[in-house]
């Protein structure tokens, strides 16, 4: 599958390069991988992480797409070959993004999507939680999400939409701290999403499984024959991806419930995550290799989708969605439906 071929390179001071068709792993002049290209769909690399010339000349080639992420998991760049992709379909998007009820339309449906499957945490959480006040306070945060998902169809400006979305987002993240299970609180407490850097250790984790669907999603929308930088939620400003920030809206659940299974599990301790100066938390070393196997396995599952009505792998949603996005935006759908986890 398109999306499930994905090579992570998280070993610091890495070296890849062209070995005939295959991409050659060294650590210390040792080699510890290799990879056919034909197996590659994109690279994505953490950290300090060398490449050789002929490779990224190669890589280019054959269009498999190169993403260099920093030690937190930021994006910092992407190397791909020409673009291809309908024009004609790009015309379509282009038009369509300067369609103000269009453009309205599309981000109300980004944002709906998102709070659903936010909402759909926190009533897993209630009906999971041990302690009676922790699930009647999730219920009541549920409850909040419902109320802004009923304010969403009258907002008239996407400057409104925005809002309802911050304050719906600000609502949940407060009630993640009572899904964490209660021992491990205490290091896992997040006091509001923090980025850039994050603040915590949850919001290091969810900082770092973010990255990683935004390249999913970076690679559906660009799958699909359509403009990343071109989006209708989220501003458009130079070298952002603003597309694929609005369909990774209704994903970010998936990375928050792993996120809280791998805490909950105890596969991620608080030694998992080192401070650095200036309140900079990371994951280190061996917990963002168990991050990178936890996303892709959970990549594979496979669950119904409600408009396919068969098992698809949760990692082809994306491009399932990207494809849906492409056909409202060519007026073959009359509206975009995000996907809802159930």
């Amino acid at each position: 599958m398109q999306l499930l071929n994905t090579l992570y390179v998280t070993t610091p001071d890495s070296y890849l390069h062209l070995e005939n068709d295959t991409v050659r792993i060294e650590v210390e002049r040792q080699t510890r991988l290799r990879v056919p290209l034909h197996h590659v769909g994109a690279v994505v690399c953490l950290g300090n992480v060398m490449l050789s010339t002929p490779l990224m000349h190669r890589l280019a080639d054959s269009g498999i797409g190169l993403v260099l992420l920093d030690s937190h998991g930021r994006f910092k760049a992407r190397l791909e070959g020409p673009v291809s992709g309908n024009v004609l379909l790009r015309q379509a998007q282009y038009e369509r993004s300067r369609d103000d009820a269009f453009a309205l339309g599309i981000a109300r449906n980004c944002v709906a999507g998102k709070i659903k499957n936010a909402r759909q945490v926190l009533l897993r959480g209630a009906r999971e939680a041990k302690d009676a006040t922790d699930a009647a306070s999730l219920g009541r945060s549920a409850d909040d999400l419902a109320a802004a998902l009923r304010a969403l169809p009258p907002a008239a400006d996407l400057d409104t939409l925005r809002g309802l979305e911050g304050e719906a987002a600000r609502q949940y993240f407060a009630g993640l701290n009572l899904i964490v299970r209660a021992d491990a609180r205490a290091a896992f407490r997040m006091d509001g999403r923090s980025r850039r850097p994050p603040r915590d250790r949850l919001n290091a984790l969810l900082s770092f499984l973010y990255s990683m669907l935004m390249n999913d999603c970076r690679s559906a929308i660009e799958a699909a024959g359509l403009d990343p930088q071109v989006g209708f939620l989220h501003a458009l400003r130079p070298g952002r991806a603003a597309l694929a920030l609005d369909l990774m809206e209704e994903f970010r659940a998936v990375a928050d419930r792993l996120a809280l299974t791998l805490i909950n599990r105890g596969q991620l301790g608080a030694d998992d995550f080192i401070e650095r100066e200036g309140g900079a938390v990371l994951l280190e070393g061996d917990a963002r290799k168990a991050v990178v196997v936890a996303w892709q396995e959970r990549k594979q599952e496979e669950l119904t989708h409600p408009l396919l009505e068969q098992p698809v792998p949760l990692g082809v949603v994306p491009l399932v969605q990207a494809r849906l996005l492409a056909r409202s935006l060519r007026g073959e759908m009359p509206e975009y439906l995000p996907f809802i986890i159930r």
